[in-house]
């Protein structure tokens, strides 16, 4: 239940200018999107069919979840997975501190903006449920919105790849994250082969 819809409408368009500012695009339906302001509404949209009863920390976590993520360039970081972990722990900190800024100024409390700023860390994962909700979401995402982009930008990796990177994904998620995965959303059907030996 949203306690004050003013001020949670307020802190989602404020969350949404902040990421209509990327100057990187994506197409979707015959129109061109900044990218990250498309992801944000995709997370809102998945929540909205995944879990509808969220609570309110969710879907403010949801929509902010990649703010302003730009900012911070993969390239900045060594191509290695020491750099990727660098640069992943960077990006959860800052996303953090932009999301509660933000909060803070629309006029959430300190325990909500540390809820928040919880989930977006990613604080807790497979313990608290929140944290895991968030999860769930961000895989379904992927899964349905990201993944075959994905597979067509690295040609290079072989099916045993593939399935690794499925696994790894699977395992992030919660037993009502794989039945959303297989019932809910829309998969890419030439990977369906892949994808079910990766699950199965």
């Amino acid at each position: 239940m949203i306690k004050d819809p003013q001020r949670f409408e307020l802190a989602i368009g404020r969350f949404d200018a902040a990421n209509a500012e990327d100057p990187n695009t994506e197409a979707f339906e015959g129109k061109e999107y900044p990218k990250e302001l498309l992801y944000a509404r995709r997370m809102s949209e998945m929540l909205a069919r995944f879990a509808p009863e969220a609570s309110e920390a969710v879907r403010l976590a949801v929509r902010c979840q990649h703010i302003r993520r730009w900012t911070i360039p993969r390239g900045e970081y060594p191509r290695d997975a020491h750099g990727y972990k660098q640069w992943r722990a960077r990006l959860l900190k800052f996303h953090a501190e932009t999301a509660g800024a933000i909060l803070r100024e629309v006029g959430y409390g300190e325990e909500m903006v540390a809820r928040v700023q919880s989930l977006v860390r990613k604080e807790a994962l497979k313990l608290n449920p929140e944290t895991q909700l968030l999860e769930d979401v961000v895989d379904l995402v992927f899964l349905e919105h990201y993944l075959a982009d994905f597979v067509a930008q690295h040609p290079e990796y072989s099916e045993a790849k593939w399935i690794d990177i499925l696994q790894k994904t699977w395992r992030k998620m919660s037993p009502r994250g794989h039945e959303g995965a297989l019932k809910l959303i829309r998969l890419p059907q030439d990977l369906m082969p892949v994808i079910l030996k990766a699950v199965g």
